[in-house]
């Protein structure tokens, strides 16, 4: 055997696996497709970033129609998380209130905690009223808002509404140092933001019985009659042999490497005999929102730090709307870069405006979702739940007009935009309805677990590095508990 356990991917979930069973001693051989980001001028190039696109990868995706589009996704140590804004929100306790979860929020709520500390969470559980019931205190107060956004967090509460502190995962005056810059949609090479490779792979790496091997895409998994996984099949052709894989290669990807490892005993895949696989796929419904004042400037730098969940629970007259958070501060050159509008005219509404992120549930859908197409990733993704959004938004709209901004513009995010993926491979406790168990494991192979976004059987509203975070924890704890035991 060449490890004890094999995990393939390096992402929120993967790493966070790999540091809960790092004291096991067992031998941990975590296979990454993607090599470590190493500093560079591009970093901080706003024109690199979001414009050129640089640190996309260079492959192609079909769509529902079959046209090709260029993902969102990163392949790098660390995953997507390495770009993310930090967001480490728990699911709200409703968010479990559906036959879609096995487990209630109470299950998790130890591992939410133990996450929090693990990615060293800043953040204040005591003003959100949809905050659910935190048995510990997060490890950091929250990250001060800068005088513009105090001003702002004043205005909403004046209006009745109830901002609270986004908790993050981010060292401010670290990431400030190296260049002023808002974090989110940053690449992280200077170890400032708590990102799977800063904290939950720097804590596994931390013990001799685990090694990363970076450039290592793993073609397909190999299976016996007997429905164990015995190997995982790299490009290269290199065959790596283990009693126990985990799959954490993200939403699509991980599906898309179940559907590609079909074999005679499987011929719908690994871990397919419900026929979920690939299926539910979910990416929330979001859009920017900027709120501006002719005569008013914004000042900040990262202007991250404030939430509105007012909208997130139903009431009798309308639905759950979702949660409305800062984007990270959006600048000229950004505007200009992603827009149409001219560099002049960018410049003069980014110094103005408040941008706000709305983000509506995507519903579970078994017709969307991810198939192979003469062995290319093809992603049909079935929006739903978009009037909710649109309705959020237009609240939205209403209350920032409330407040004092009489130019309100909001622009949806478009197809490619991944935001959040999730629900390829959703748990549950129903062999056929679902792909692994409330801990992560196979139904169909006892020895293969799924420790990524894709096991989430809803989307909620809110970002869920957290959850896959606290997902992994408790998946972790239930392999030291019965595969370790003896």
């Amino acid at each position: 055997m060449d490890a004890d356990i094999v995990i393939i991917g390096s992402g929120m979930g993967g790493a966070t696996l790999a540091a809960s069973l790092a004291p096991s001693g067992r031998r941990i051989l975590i296979l990454e497709r993607g090599e470590p980001l190493r500093p560079s001028p591009l970093d901080r190039d706003v024109d690199a970033i979001f414009g050129k696109g640089v640190f996309r990868p260079d492959e192609a995706w079909l769509d529902g129609q079959d046209r090709p589009f260029n993902p969102g996704n990163y392949y790098c140590v660390g995953g997507n998380s390495k770009f993310y804004g930090a967001a480490l929100i728990r699911y709200r306790a409703t968010d479990f209130d559906s036959d879609h979860w096995p487990i209630n929020y109470d299950a998790l709520e130890r591992d939410y905690q133990s996450a929090e500390s693990l990615y060293q969470v800043h953040g204040d559980a005591s003003v959100d009223p949809t905050e659910p019931l935190h048995s510990g205190a997060y490890p950091h107060p929250p990250v001060c808002d800068e005088p513009d956004m105090a001003t702002l967090r004043d205005r909403l509460k004046r209006a009745g509404l109830h901002p609270s502190s986004i908790p993050l995962g981010v060292d401010v005056s670290k990431w400030l140092a190296a260049g002023q810059t808002t974090w989110d949609a940053y690449p992280n090479t200077c170890g400032a933001k708590m990102d799977a490779e800063t904290c939950g792979l720097a804590q596994a790496l931390n013990h001799k019985n685990v090694i990363l091997r970076t450039g290592s895409s793993v073609d397909r998994l190999k299976s016996d009659p007997n429905g164990r996984v015995t190997a995982a099949v790299l490009d290269s052709g290199e065959v790596v042999t283990a009693p126990l894989f985990v799959v954490a290669a993200g939403a699509v990807q991980t599906a898309a490497l179940l559907l590609r490892s079909a074999n005679d005993n499987c011929p719908t895949g690994l871990a397919n005999r419900s026929d979920q696989v690939g299926r539910n796929f979910m990416n929330h419904n979001c859009s920017a929102v900027l709120a501006l004042h002719p005569l008013r400037r914004n000042r900040s730098i990262y202007q991250k730090t404030l939430m509105l969940n007012d909208f997130y629970q139903g009431t009798n007259s309308r639905p759950p709307l979702g949660n409305v958070q800062m984007l990270g501060k959006i600048t000229g050159p950004i505007l200009a870069a992603t827009t149409w509008m001219p560099r002049w005219l960018a410049q003069m509404v980014a110094a103005r405006s408040f941008d706000f992120y709305a983000m509506s549930e995507d519903l579970p859908n078994p017709a969307s979702r991810v198939t192979l197409k003469n062995g290319q990733i093809k992603l049909d993704w079935q929006r739903s739940n978009w009037e909710v959004h649109v309705q959020l938004v237009k609240e939205l709209k209403a209350v920032l007009r409330r407040v004092g901004f009489p130019i309100v513009l909001s622009r949806a995010f478009d197809r490619r935009t991944p935001s959040h993926q999730c629900g390829t491979a959703r748990m549950g406790n129903n062999p056929a309805l679902s792909v692994v168990n409330s801990h992560c494991r196979s139904h169909d192979h006892t020895n293969l677990f799924i420790v990524d976004a894709s096991v989430l059987p809803t989307s909620a509203a809110v970002n869920p590095a957290l959850t896959i975070a606290a997902l992994a924890l408790r998946a972790g704890r239930h392999i030291t508990e019965t595969e370790f035991a003896a």
